[in-house]
């Protein structure tokens, strides 16, 4: 693990990076960057130690924050669904970033595997065309394509800037403190129906936070210019069908599953890169899913 490094997280509130700064700020001085609407959030940042300082990645405008980093994690997504914002707050914002630390030792841009051009159930390895992946959801319409254009800007700051710089690919994210199951879930006992894709089953590699988190020192390590492009997923494949099966197994709860296009297809993930510069994953699907109904929802959960 990293140890008495300064590190800066930005968008250290979110699902994703608000556990892996608790989780680094243990041995490291750990600044998150952030808008900081949610000020629980960033008390609950601050009680573990650390340093926290409010920026809008919008305007680019970062405050009074330091540049002596030894690294740059970025976490941050602007979703305002308005294309302007968003690809300012994204690509933009991460430029601002990296030419900010532009002395830092190496960056690690968390993508995601949502910039890939659907394809049935094909195993997307990173040399993959990329795409509209979320388009379909009114939600995220600007989500891929904000996410491709910040890939852009990492690779550019990263030749231009000589800074290392690894693109990590996210794909679903989850762990004891929920994540896209445990919304899947949520519709489950609320007796609603589970969109799917009608070109079932909707696959993906779920990876669990203690992997994420494992994971971050060899993604480091493996920053390089031009930029380091790889999948961040774990080894196993499974379906929104597989957890939804796997939920009612646990608590007895029967799914509706309602097939449809305006739903996410399957974004199964070939890990072979990954599994050559980081390693393999350590929590299967199945212990993850049951370490977060055990936390999340105990008293649904069967003896």
């Amino acid at each position: 693990m990293l140890t008495g490094e300064k590190l800066l997280i930005t968008g250290a509130t979110g699902m994703v990076a608000l556990p892996v700064a608790l989780e680094l700020a243990k041995d490291n001085e750990v600044w998150a960057a952030a808008r900081f609407s949610d000020a629980k959030a960033k008390a609950q940042l601050e009680a573990a130690g650390v340093h926290t300082a409010t920026v809008d990645l919008i305007s680019g405008d970062l405050g009074t924050l330091p540049t002596d980093f030894a690294y740059l994690l970025n976490f941050s997504v602007v979703k305002t669904q308005k294309w302007g914002p968003d690809l300012d707050g994204n690509a933009g914002g991460l430029g601002a970033l990296m030419n900010h630390c532009r002395d830092a030792r190496a960056v690690l841009h968390c993508s995601s595997t949502a910039v890939y051009q659907p394809d049935g159930h094909h195993a997307f390895a990173e040399d993959d065309p990329l795409g509209d992946n979320h388009r379909v959801l009114e939600f995220l319409a600007t989500y891929s394509i904000s996410k491709i254009a910040t890939e852009a800007m990492a690779r550019f700051c990263a030749r231009q800037l000589q800074l290392p710089t690894t693109i990590a690919r996210l794909n679903v994210p989850y762990g004891d403190h929920g994540g896209w199951p445990a919304f899947i879930f949520e519709m489950m006992k609320a007796g609603m129906a589970v969109p799917v894709h009608h070109d079932a089953p909707s696959i993906y590699n779920p990876i669990h936070h203690d992997d994420i988190v494992g994971s971050i020192p060899k993604l480091l390590e493996a920053a390089s210019v031009p930029a380091t492009v790889v999948n961040w997923a774990g080894d196993e494949s499974s379906s929104i069908e597989d957890w939804c099966a796997y939920f009612t197994e646990l608590t007895g709860i029967e799914a509706t599953l309602e097939p449809t296009e305006h739903a996410l297809a399957s974004v199964k993930i070939d890990t072979t890169r990954f599994n050559e510069l980081i390693g393999h994953t350590t929590v299967s699907w199945k212990d993850g899913l049951r370490r977060m109904m055990e936390a999340q929802y105990s008293e649904f959960v069967k003896p």
